[in-house]
């Protein structure tokens, strides 16, 4: 997902970031819903609030993504005779990401639904690698095919932007992702308006923890009952978007705890710009090689 895509013109290359950085909080709204089903069967609590979440996520995001996709994109993927069966076998799979979030929503049992719930993510993320590694270059560099043309007003591929909303979308928000496409509402300003590789390197210089962000307490004594994020493994390029897509999955009066290789107060500062007022982030571990912070909704 972190891979270099040529394109034959810059609208195209903007385009592909787009969408890339879109995949990447999919993946991370995706990843976070699941945990926090898992984690509640491990932990023998109810498991329906996180279950109906998840599912309800699948049917409003992620199948009409897969719709738009086949809409969209596939038709002229299709057209190239080195692509068609690829793009046949990609087709095959949105049935079976289809059939699992089916078989998800009439799971009666909740070891079976983190079971189906577990085969969805691992199934969406290996698809949506084979788009961003392989459909999407091949179309970037199409002469026949105006990528950004085809994405153009195609919501359900861009979370809400077109390619070319908010200014330059090939200027990274956080970390590579483009700030047309980062679902905050406005350009790359919405989301801190730098990059990670910039913001990461100011951290000498950062200012204390944005106000009101974070109560300093040193941890809720119901951290341990909430879904971890460990950003530690993520790679570095899309790390801030799978954050954020993580905390588009975080209900109301629920939250998840974020584990991060140093103080992230710039990132801070971008999710209080996107969503102001909206989490309450309490320091649970500070370093000095893991960052601990649980983020409540």
């Amino acid at each position: 997902m972190s891979s270099i895509v040529l394109a034959t013109s810059a609208e195209d290359s903007r385009a592909v970031e787009a969408v890339v950085a879109h995949h990447t909080e999919m993946n991370g709204t995706l990843g976070l819903l699941v945990e926090a089903l898992v984690q509640a069967v491990e932990s023998g609590t109810a498991t329906t609030g996180a279950h109906r979440r998840l599912v309800d996520w699948t049917r409003t995001d992620l199948l009409p993504h897969a719709l738009a996709e086949e809409a969209a994109m596939y038709p002229h993927a299709h057209r190239d005779e080195h692509a068609r069966l690829l793009v046949d076998a990609m087709i095959a799979e949105h049935g079976v990401i289809g059939e699992l979030v089916d078989a998800l929503d009439r799971a009666t049992s909740p070891v079976r639904a983190a079971a189906h719930a577990r085969a969805l993510e691992v199934l969406f993320e290996t698809h949506m690698t084979k788009e961003n590694e392989q459909i999407l270059p091949l179309l970037a560099l199409s002469s026949d095919v105006s990528l950004a043309g085809v994405l153009d007003g195609m919501h359900e591929l861009l979370g809400g932007h077109s390619h070319g909303e908010g200014g330059e979308a090939g200027e990274a928000a956080a970390g590579g992702e483009p700030g047309g496409a980062c679902g905050c509402g406005g350009g790359a300003e919405g989301c801190g308006g730098a990059s990670e590789g910039a913001t990461a390197a100011a951290m000498d210089d950062a200012p204390a923890e944005p106000a009101g962000h974070s109560c300093g307490c040193g941890g809720h004594d119901d951290a341990g009952n909430l879904p971890v994020l460990d950003a530690r493994a993520v790679p570095h390029a899309i790390r801030h978007a799978t954050i954020f897509g993580a905390l588009e999955g975080v209900a109301p009066g629920a939250g998840m705890v974020l584990l991060a290789p140093h103080d992230p107060l710039p990132l801070l500062a971008q999710i209080e710009a996107r969503w102001p007022g909206t989490f309450t982030v309490d320091y649970l571990e500070r370093g000095p090689e893991t960052w601990a912070l649980a983020f409540t909704r």
